[in-house]
């Protein structure tokens, strides 16, 4: 069976997000100075063939875990659907 994961990678809150700061800050000069504390990461989307959805979430997470994200400066979460 096919599915389909949606991976968000994120900054971990703790630490600086350069990009999301200078997003923050240009927000002003667009006129929408309501708008702050912007966060940038990365959206990854990947197909994973399993015999089920516990095992395709379990080889998600590995692929997460191990090449996907920074385990020292980033979170990541996802979302699985049949492909």
């Amino acid at each position: 069976m096919k599915f389909q994961a949606e991976i968000d990678v994120m900054p971990l809150k703790e630490l600086l997000d350069p990009q999301g700061k200078a997003v923050s800050s240009s927000m002003k000069n667009l006129g929408l100075p309501e708008i702050g504390n912007v966060r940038i990461g990365k959206h990854i989307t990947l197909e994973v063939e399993a015999a089920n959805e516990a095992e395709a979430k379990v080889k998600v997470d590995k692929a997460c875990m191990e090449l996907l994200h920074n385990r020292i400066m980033e979170s990541y979460r996802f979302e699985l659907k049949a492909a």
